[in-house]
């Protein structure tokens, strides 16, 4: 297995390549650019758009982004098909010893249904176990029925379902989800 923090390249079919490597500060733009995209196509039948523009704008802003690929402890991965970048995926270290949080997992509409989201995961997993986390965890939208369905293919299953104000008058109502890494 490769460590997680190299390059981990592969030929999907018809001689697609497949790479999952760091988001660099030069990739910031285009990935906050992605998650706009990803987010009006995903979210706007499950959440108002006040709401979507609001936690676009609290979580992809240039400036947090930058901030984050600075950070001991979050990871942030982009997986690019033939060289564009087609999805990515944020994870960070949390508070309950042996767990590690996929906080962000996200593939470009155009990019779905090939295996990407799968390939972050394993990339994750991989790194998560490396940093002695035998838990994966993550949030995910209650109205979110395709993610939840792609997250339980993966391994997850519910833990608990949780509402968090985010300010704004927002607020997520998720379901925590968990995958065992050993």
């Amino acid at each position: 297995m490769k460590k997680y923090n190299e390059s981990i390249r592969a030929l999907g079919m018809g001689g697609v390549n497949i790479e999952i490597i760091a988001v660099e500060s030069k990739d910031v733009e285009a990935v906050g650019a992605l998650a706009r995209r990803i987010w009006q196509h995903a979210y706007t039948e499950i959440i108002p758009q006040p709401q979507i523009d609001y936690m676009l704008a609290q979580r992809y802003n240039p400036q947090r982004i930058s901030s984050e690929l600075k950070v001991d402890g979050i990871w942030w991965d982009k997986v690019t098909v033939n060289g564009k970048l087609a999805g990515f995926a944020a994870t960070l270290r949390t508070d309950e010893p042996g767990e590690m949080k996929l906080d962000k997992l996200y593939v470009d509409p155009d990019c779905q249904r090939m295996g990407l989201g799968g390939r972050l995961i394993e990339h994750v997993s991989a790194r998560a176990r490396e940093e002695g986390c035998m838990t994966l965890i993550l949030a995910v939208n209650k109205g979110n029925e395709r993610a939840i369905a792609a997250y339980r293919k993966n391994g997850f299953e519910v833990r608990m379902a949780t509402v968090v104000d985010i300010g704004g008058g927002f607020f997520m109502d998720d379901f925590i989800m968990a995958k065992s890494l050993v």
